[in-house]
């Protein structure tokens, strides 16, 4: 899609807008899936040694390069910063937007708060899943928006593909993530990679699933790891916390059983084969792993 076509092209009065470090690999179908939908392409690309800036321009993208950021939500943030259009669609480059997706967008941005709150989906217990996953965000996060009487964002389901299969059991389906926002409406703290959005208005969800290629192979998977057990060591130190026997007993034996029976007994993992419980058993070794970051200095 050239500059020229996108420029000319006046869709649904959205930006898209993508922070990037490598993602040479992704960049081109994440931005095909949204040329349908997008009247602006702004990515904001931290130094990649790649081509993620060459294929972004392509697609007519406003490109920017910046400085590395060891969180990550600081690029994001200075992408939102970019964006001219009244709503955002905020993505990361291994997620895609498919059609049924780009047509709700396209819809729910021009109802009135009203229509968008009175919206279920089809299936009632797909909508209590929903529900059950925000009240869990915000136990850990505190209540999302504030009531203002316009709904100024969306939670969008995120279906994770692990290993090459869509993963939909140990508690990761929906994995809902705040994507699409009014400009100007949202922002990110930028303090912690597990953190999400603060948004001044009300929060309602779309429906259509947003496909998330995270972990195509293992190897993959074990650097994005390997990743945010460093940030979570990041968190371990800012917070200060307790270095002796007791607290490295919880993290290493006693936090990981918690986790492992929790994703692979409670949540069904072993409904998703080995798969599932590759995903349970590596998940409750972030912690001891991001602990032992800590212990020994490793959280630069």
């Amino acid at each position: 899609m050239s500059k020229q076509s996108l420029a000319k092209s006046k869709f649904c009065n959205l930006s898209v807008v993508l922070a990037t470090r490598n993602e040479e690999s992704n960049i081109s179908a994440v931005l095909e899936s949204v040329k349908s939908i997008a009247d602006e392409i702004v990515v904001v690309d931290e130094k990649s040694q790649d081509r993620t800036r060459e294929i972004a321009k392509k697609y007519g993208a406003r490109v920017y390069e910046v400085e590395h950021e060891p969180i990550f939500h600081k690029t994001k943030q200075k992408a939102l910063n970019k964006a001219k259009f009244d709503w955002i669609l905020q993505l990361d480059a291994d997620e895609r937007v498919t059609p049924k997706l780009a047509k709700e967008i396209k819809d729910v941005i021009d109802m009135p708060t009203a229509k968008i709150l009175a919206r279920r989906p089809g299936d009632n217990k797909k909508w209590a899943l929903f529900q059950k996953h925000q009240k869990i965000i915000e136990k850990r996060n505190g209540h999302v928006g504030r009531p203002t009487g316009e709904v100024v964002a969306f939670f969008l389901p995120r279906k994770n593909i692990f290993l090459g299969k869509p993963l939909v059991h140990a508690g990761v389906y929906p994995d809902p993530a705040i994507r699409l926002i009014k400009n100007g409406k949202a922002h990110f703290p930028a303090k912690s990679v597990h953190e999400i959005m603060q948004i001044d208005g009300e929060v309602a969800w779309l429906f259509n699933d947003l496909e998330h290629y995270d972990s195509p192979t293992f190897s993959r998977y074990l650097e994005r790891a390997n990743r945010y057990t460093s940030l979570t060591a990041m968190e371990f130190e800012q917070k200060k916390s307790s270095k002796n026997i007791i607290v490295l007993f919880f993290y290493s034996f006693v936090k990981p059983i918690m986790v492992f029976l929790m994703l692979y007994v409670r949540h069904k993992g072993f409904l998703d084969g080995v798969r599932g419980f590759i995903w349970s058993a590596f998940s409750a070794l972030h912690f001891p792993l991001a602990y032992f970051k800590y212990w020994v200095g490793e959280t630069k």
